[in-house]
């Protein structure tokens, strides 16, 4: 009887794992799904005068991610590139008085304003690549 009872409580222990990790691949395979889905869409970053940007991070000459403080991210694109871009630690936004940054704003990279192109939402940027002899 006893064998009986361990061997049951240790298969609804395993089915009740089965089903919480199968559970957990369905909700991040839903998540990203809807990202994939909202991937690409023309966006804007609301008040973005006022503390709506949170981070960006140079993807190469032209182009690069955008976060907002709610933490969604975007792709900018620049209508020309900028060999600045890569290599810059601050970057300025403009607006041009709409208070929201979307695809007709401006960004200014080392004194020189370049008019976006497109500005696209996007899954977060791939991790940064750790430097040769890091730990």
């Amino acid at each position: 009887m006893k064998i009986e009872s361990r061997f049951i409580a240790a298969t609804l222990m395993a089915a009740t794992a089965f089903v919480v990790t199968g559970g957990v691949r369905a909700a991040e395979q839903a998540v990203a799904a809807e990202e994939a889905k909202l991937a690409g869409k023309e966006a804007s970053i609301p008040f973005a005068n006022m503390g709506g940007i949170r981070d960006w991070r140079a993807i190469d000459d032209s182009s690069l991610y955008v976060q907002d403080i709610q933490r969604n991210w975007y792709i900018a694109r620049l209508s020309i590139p900028s060999p600045d871009l890569s290599f810059a630690t601050s970057i300025g936004f403009e607006t041009k008085g709409t208070n929201q940054l979307d695809r007709f704003g401006t960004v200014v990279v080392g004194g020189q304003r370049i008019p976006l192109s497109s500005f696209v939402t996007s899954g977060p940027p791939p991790p940064k690549a750790k430097a040769a002899g890091a730990k």
